[in-house]
């Protein structure tokens, strides 16, 4: 079954290169393999869990309704066209420093998925209208989707500290400049490849096209240039690192930000529902399913026992322990698009037998669990990947490629600054 499950995933990913309809590409092969594994009510549970989601569809549909009205209402070009102004001369480190920012923000705003939806909606439209290449401008936002792996608000990281009887601070503190370092190095990467592949600029931007709005104007609204920060702002300042003001969900957030526009533009109503509402949709249809579909899919693996050959074989090679530390969940992670099933499967079986690999448990939890949030940045299949490459509208695979070299290299210094 196994040898029947890697088959499968090789051809589930061909065919998603191959640009086939994502969705009933990881749907059919999920079910496929549930159905082969005898558990096919539990993919389709999986399913509908994720269509229903509290904690991610309210985010994604009403994240993707705010993004549809700041853009429809020129908002977004407003901020767009400042902060590019203001990048013009510096466009040589527009991707180091969207990823290092993201990364920073993702210590604040723990949620990957939800971070990425947030931000992504700015930053990834800024940086294809500066001119670089939509899937390189979400590659860029991608991978920087890992730095909650230095949260105190990171739950894996208080296993990790209850597994070594100490504090999370005690862990955080000394591996934090050391995980940063691997952040710039992956963004240095990324950068050359951009440079490599001709996506950093392009003189004539073919990437931007005008659509349909409820203002055509292009003049620079200062004013209405805030509207689109204002739930990020919300968000920081109410984060439990801040705490500023009393947490703010990302829900609410957005709906803030929404009735801000409203008041502040004061469009036609109209039109502004339709535009709210088709974004509500949009966010369902296209990024929710593509979610869900995704859940079938690691279902499947789950069922026909991929996962666990993967985990167990892993955890066998005591002879390579540091580097199936890291790698271990770092490439389970980019095959079930499930940052957190790695961190639970090596932090329940690998980690607390830390000492028979002649390390302590501190580092190599440390490791296992930004290890496993990297290679999540690696997934075509990652809710996180998904939202990225929609918003540049995209496929999640030219996200992967991208990405491929930089994670790879990052993991390979992880193992270089905290477990030799």
């Amino acid at each position: 079954m196994t040898i029947i499950g890697i088959i499968l995933v090789i051809l589930t990913f061909y065919a998603i290169v191959k640009k086939y309809e994502t969705r009933l590409v990881l749907m059919f092969s999920g079910l496929l393999m549930a159905v082969i594994g005898g558990t096919p009510e539990i993919a389709i549970n999986a399913f509908i869990k994720e269509l229903v989601d509290p904690s991610l569809t309210p985010i994604i549909c009403l994240t993707m309704g705010f993004s549809f009205i700041i853009d429809a209402t020129n908002c977004s070009n407003s901020l767009i066209s400042i902060i590019t102004s203001w990048l013009k001369k510096a466009k040589p480190i527009l991707i180091p420093a969207t990823v290092i920012l993201v990364w920073f923000m993702n210590v604040a705003l723990i949620s990957a998925s939800g971070l990425a939806a947030a931000v992504g909606a700015i930053l990834i439209p800024t940086l294809i209208r500066a001119g670089i290449h939509p899937a390189m401008a979400a590659s860029a936002v991608l991978l920087g989707t890992w730095g909650s792996s230095v949260s105190p608000g990171n739950p894996f990281i208080a296993q990790v500290a209850q597994l070594a009887d100490t504090d999370v601070m005690s862990i955080i503190i000394p591996t934090a400049p050391k995980l940063f370092i691997c952040v710039i190095i992956t963004s240095v990467i990324l950068t050359l490849t951009a440079y490599l592949k001709k996506e950093n600029f392009s003189s004539e931007n073919t990437y931007v096209k005008d659509d349909h709005k409820i203002s055509n104007t292009t003049k620079i609204n200062y004013f209405y240039a805030t509207i689109p920060l204002i739930p990020i702002v919300l968000l920081i300042i109410s984060s439990p690192i801040v705490g500023w003001i009393p947490q703010v969900s990302i829900p609410i957030a957005m709906l803030f930000g929404t009735v801000l526009c409203l008041i502040v533009t004061r469009p036609n109503i109209k039109n502004f529902a339709n535009f709210y509402f088709k974004g509500l949709g949009t966010g369902f249809s296209d990024i929710v399913c593509l979610i869900a579909a995704a859940a079938v899919f690691i279902q499947g693996m789950d069922s026909i026992g991929l996962t666990s050959a993967l985990i167990d074989g892993m955890r066998n090679s005591a002879s390579i322990a540091k580097v199936s530390a890291v790698f271990g969940p770092f490439f389970l992670a980019a095959i079930s698009g499930s940052g957190n099933a790695a961190v639970l499967a090596f932090n329940g079986t690998v980690t607390p037998h830390a000492a028979a690999f002649n390390l302590n448990i501190a580092d190599m939890g440390s490791a296992v669990q930004a290890a496993a949030m990297l290679g999540r940045c690696l997934s075509p299949v990652a809710g996180v990947s998904i939202i990225c490459a929609k918003l540049a509208n995209v496929n999640p695979m030219d996200l992967t490629k991208r990405n491929a070299i930089p994670c790879i290299i990052g993991g390979i210094a992880m193992i270089i600054l905290i477990l030799l």
